[in-house]
């Protein structure tokens, strides 16, 4: 089994669709890192990935909003899009979650991360 594990922030606020009468939460985690390339240079990369939250515990997308620092556990999945202005075939890193955790959120600073699996809804 493939595992994927991202610590990120969302970039926009989750949406919730149905999907043939089953609920996914639909979101997007950026991972940035910053390095020196061969050349001494600094580099700045950002990693988006495209996720897909099957549940029926609806109410954690409310917590899901842009700029939400989480981490996910998932199931990679590598999937590709047409760039209707350059009429590319662009590469897209998907995850179909299992686990989402809130890292920042509206907690006070001694409040523990919450769980998706702990969340009360």
């Amino acid at each position: 089994m493939i595992r994927i594990s991202v610590i990120g922030r969302l970039g926009q606020d989750a949406t919730v669709n149905n999907v043939n009468g089953k609920n996914v939460i639909n979101f997007s985690v950026a991972y940035s890192e910053k390095f020196k390339n061969q050349q001494g240079e600094d580099v700045d990369r950002t990693t988006w990935v495209s996720c897909a939250y099957w549940t029926e515990k609806l109410n954690v997308a409310n917590y899901l909003k842009k700029g939400t620092m989480v981490y996910v556990e998932g199931k990679p999945e590598a999937k590709t899009y047409l760039n209707s202005k350059t009429n590319q075939t662009i590469p897209q890193l998907h995850s179909r979650v299992t686990s989402v955790q809130l890292l920042s959120s509206n907690q006070t600073p001694n409040e523990a991360p919450v769980q998706s699996d702990d969340m009360p809804f």
